[in-house]
């Protein structure tokens, strides 16, 4: 596990051009403690930096940038390829056989690349990836990215110049880029909570889409579009149109799958173990992983001292099952408010989704016992353990149903202001009113979604904090772009495949990538295996949701290894008492990055719309927390930029 970053640029020094990879790859130190490598061509004027996390082969033949055998490649790489040994063997068996150097993923992804090709090389490679790849031959820089989206790889181009990295702050610290919001962007993250591909937060910037490569030849420098070479939406639609049969057979493929997945990542030279929450997804890995382990594997959890919030007892109980070497940290809002300073520079850009707290915490807890972390994240979204997966069909049939006009009537009625007033005097007032709030806040989410006409307006609405047409970020143009108009015959396969294409890569995979690489620890995700993922599609509904509830064929496969008294219970998800705390022990954060004048001066978002969520959430609108992280997230970000800024007035901090 690494990172990467590198440009091409106007040519330029030796010097120069070294001292500018040295910016950028220092910026991401954490991503790679255990190296640093460089290669400039300095008459073309490229750059590829590249700082290294030693994981497998720890020796200095796992350098990077590394140039392949014929000397054609030069590559600088981020990940895992889980089956190298398997296409060492296969390249050995080709015509010429490499002289290896040593036993590195890099150097066997070189020797494919040198065999095979580009194409035929990605076609066969299982992991995670983001790389760039210098064709001497070909004059061409092709970036590439991992079919799931894993491991992040940003690009951009101002003028003459293209920046590609890791992360957007490796980006920004060439001396040459010019910092602007894109408020484009800042208004669909507040609509969402993250910033969706391709966009960035900064203008000028995108993001790769998962299984997209892009090449770029050095005579012109033009970017074209990306091209994709694995299409989830074939795959989906094949696997949706030939369904295997629903029997206990697909149990038993199922577990054979997970168990290869799951001993693929656990290759390391390095100390390994598992994050451990007590639900169905990571008990299944750490199940699956300790099958296959001589001696207990080591599991981490995290707990909370608000009861309600803590499921760590759930997580030691099957621990204890399953006979791990388990460790457990519990975290207090004191420890919350010592990370927020610094989860503006972890996430690079806003990011709004409040389990980022306790996925950093369980990373950095993790990190003081081993290097590399398997997880479950991707269970959810390719099994349906979304509550809306169950839920959601039921209300889009029956607003389809429903005559346009008292659909709209009955979406206006259940978003009234009025209503949530209601409710929360009722809840303040009365203990037992606690759920008439709750339920309110359920009614106007109802509302919200049903006045939707389409299946990815429908989707989008569920899952947004803010509506589209919010108006609360200034200056920001229409905030339809981006999205994914996808329709199956069945509508919880459009919603799970809606969450697959963007829900996963750009919020869970940034989050869990984030959190570990920035106390530079790996986390492996077997149920994102390409092969897992392409079984999962064929899977049908039936397999998957049965008595209202969802993942039912993966519990199938988890009651083999953990009794099922230890895993069924209603889904509670990662959260934090993150509301409780900003009425309590935040308060004065919160008030500090609202406040009004501030908010004018900067000129980003609108200080009446803000104010009045605000001050709704704090009279008991608990519907309104979402927005209220997204506006919290945003302005924190936007202090750090301010913080990183030394001329604000060129990099369109003030725009």
């Amino acid at each position: 596990m690494c990172g990467i970053a590198g440009f091409m640029a106007s040519g330029g020094s030796g010097d120069d051009l070294l001292a500018q990879l040295r910016a950028m790859t220092g910026s991401i130190e954490h991503r790679g403690p255990d190296d640093a490598g460089y290669w400039v061509d300095k008459h073309l004027g490229i750059g590829l930096g590249h700082r290294r996390l030693s994981i497998v082969d720890l020796s200095p033949s796992g350098h990077q940038p590394m140039t392949s055998a014929s000397g054609r490649y030069v590559i600088v790489y981020n990940g895992e390829i889980y089956n190298h040994r398997q296409l060492r063997r296969h390249v050995e068996a080709g015509k010429a056989s490499p002289d290896w150097k040593g036993h590195s993923d890099t150097e066997v992804l070189l020797a494919c690349l040198d065999a095979w090709g580009l194409e035929r090389t990605l076609a066969r490679i299982n992991g995670m990836f983001a790389f760039a790849l210098w064709d001497v031959k070909a004059q061409t820089l092709t970036l590439a990215r991992d079919r799931l989206g894993e491991k992040p790889l940003y690009y951009g181009q101002q003028g003459n110049r293209i920046f590609f990295a890791s992360e957007l702050k490796a980006i920004i610290a060439h001396p040459s880029f010019r910092r602007t919001i894109n408020r484009q962007a800042a208004a669909r993250f507040m609509q969402l909570g993250y910033v969706p591909a391709p966009l960035s937060i900064w203008r000028d910037v995108s993001k790769l889409p998962p299984a997209h490569i892009l090449t770029i030849a050095a005579h012109d420098r033009s970017l074209a579009a990306p091209r994709c070479y694995w299409d989830l939406d074939r795959i989906a639609a094949e696997g949706v149109a030939s369904p295997l049969a629903d029997t206990p057979a697909l149990v038993d493929e199922l577990d054979g799958l997970l168990r290869d997945a799951v001993a693929l990542r656990m290759e390391a030279d390095v100390p390994l173990g598992a994050f451990l929450s007590g639900g169905v997804d990571s008990s299944a890995v750490t199940a699956l992983m300790q099958a296959q382990s001589s001696r207990p594997i080591k599991t981490f959890s995290i707990g909370f001292t608000e009861r309600s919030y803590d499921e760590s007892e759930h997580a030691k109980a099957v621990a204890r099952h399953l006979s791990t070497d388990h460790h457990m940290l519990r975290v207090t809002p004191a420890e919350i408010q010592d990370v927020l300073p610094r989860l503006p520079q972890i996430w690079d850009e806003p990011f709004a989704d409040a389990s980022q707290l306790p996925t950093f915490l369980v990373n950095a807890f993790a990190r003081k016992e081993v290097t590399v972390a398997l997880s479950g994240d991707g269970g959810d979204e390719l099994f349906a353990g979304y509550n809306r997966h169950v839920l959601g069909s039921r209300i889009w049939h029956g607003s389809e149903r429903m005559p346009r006009l008292l659909r709209r009537g009955v979406a206006a009625l259940l978003t009234a202001p009025s209503l949530t007033r209601a409710a929360t005097g009722i809840a303040q007032l009365s203990r037992a009113g606690a759920g008439v709030a709750d339920l309110a806040e359920r009614l106007g989410k109802v509302g919200a979604v049903i006045a939707a006409e389409e299946p990815a307006d429908f989707y989008e609405r569920l899952v947004s904090k803010w509506p589209s047409d919010h108006g609360l970020v200034l200056g920001a143009p229409s905030n339809d772009a981006g999205r994914r108009n996808v329709r199956f015959m069945d509508f919880r396969n459009t919603m799970l495949f809606m969450d697959t294409a963007t829900y996963l890569p750009d919020d869970i995979l940034v989050k869990v990538d984030r959190a570990g690489m920035s106390v530079s620890l790996e986390g492996r995700i077997p149920f994102l295996d390409h092969r897992v993922v392409e079984l999962a599609w064929r899977i049908p509904l039936s397999a998957k949701i049965r008595d209202n509830r969802g993942k039912h064929i993966l519990r199938e496969v988890l009651y083999r290894y953990v009794p099922a008294s230890l895993i069924d219970r209603p889904k509670a998800g990662f959260g934090v008492p993150i509301g409780a705390w900003l009425l309590g022990p935040l308060r004065s954060w919160a008030d500090h990055l609202l406040d009004p004048v501030r908010m004018h001066a900067e000129g980003y978002l609108d200080p009446k719309l803000a104010q009045a969520s605000w001050k709704a959430f704090q009279q008991g609108d608990r519907a309104r927390l979402p927005q209220i992280w997204c506006m919290l997230m945003f302005q924190a970000w936007l202090e750090h930029q301010h913080g990183i800024a030394h001329h604000p007035e060129t990099v369109g901090l003030a725009a």
